[in-house]
């Protein structure tokens, strides 16, 4: 499943030769990054990676790189690992989703990514807060609160936890 909006998107498209030549990667890094300066590692799936590396905040920032997670299962443990691996300066790993915090893969990926990734790296999660509905249903807010998300994501000053701000049952 995927949203709509890929289907014509400029950027999600192959070349021909990469079709019938090449091979299917689980795990997709950003191009372009310099391995010396990053030490944020976004990690996300689907229509959220081009909506980061499109996003204004991601030119400027040459700390943070986006992963693309083509296939969450069977859980693709060697390329995260050797994606990570590749970031010599690397600090900390965040998992970013559009969903909010209990609906999504991050259920699936928060705990895997906390069992293989190196002690020294700090992991966190960005996205919406739990909710009961998935979506926002107000454009105005939909789009503040993802303009949020990804903001977040891309600046490195800001904190990341993989716990919420907020207790349970506090509004």
């Amino acid at each position: 499943m995927t949203p709509k909006s890929l289907l014509r998107l400029p950027q999600a498209v192959s070349r021909l030769g990469d079709l019938s030549e090449g091979r299917f990667q689980p795990v997709l890094s950003e191009p372009g990054a310099d391995p010396e300066a990053v030490t944020r590692l976004i990690l996300c799936s689907g229509k959220m990676y081009y909506d980061l590396t499109g996003h204004a905040g991601r030119k400027e920032n040459a700390r943070v790189t986006v992963g693309r997670v083509e296939l969450l299962y069977p859980f693709p443990q060697a390329e995260i690992l050797d994606l990570a691996g590749s970031y010599p300066r690397l600090e900390e790993v965040v998992w970013v989703q559009e969903e909010p915090r209990n609906m999504g893969v991050r259920a699936f990926m928060s705990p895997r990514l906390l069992q293989i990734l190196p002690p020294h790296l700090h992991f966190g999660y960005i996205g919406r807060p739990e909710r009961a509905a998935s979506g926002e249903g107000y454009p105005v807010a939909h789009a503040h609160e993802q303009d949020r998300i990804m903001t977040t994501a891309l600046d490195v000053g800001q904190p990341v936890s993989q716990y919420p701000k907020k207790q349970p049952g506090e509004r």
